[in-house]
């Protein structure tokens, strides 16, 4: 399992409306998106990746992600 970071940052995928990230900004939450990252049309092991090497949890309504959490794929937290 990866290290966990002190706080909690989060990575939408594309599934996420931007409004959420938006707002969490604006409460000074730590989000990146699939658009930010230029990740739009991107598979979701590159998603998961992503979020994994930037420590971040992956905030998604895609259930594939958690068929990969459970066949032990190392990660942040998927929500």
């Amino acid at each position: 399992m990866p290290e966990v970071p002190m706080s909690i940052r989060y990575h939408l995928d594309e599934n996420v409306d931007p409004a959420v990230a938006l707002g969490l900004r604006q409460r000074g939450v730590d989000v990146t998106t699939a658009r930010d990252q230029g990740l739009l049309g991107a598979s979701d092991e590159a998603q998961l990746k992503s979020a994994v090497l930037s420590a971040r949890m992956l905030v998604t309504h895609d259930r594939d992600f958690l068929r990969m959490a459970a066949s032990g794929v190392a990660h942040h937290g998927i929500a």
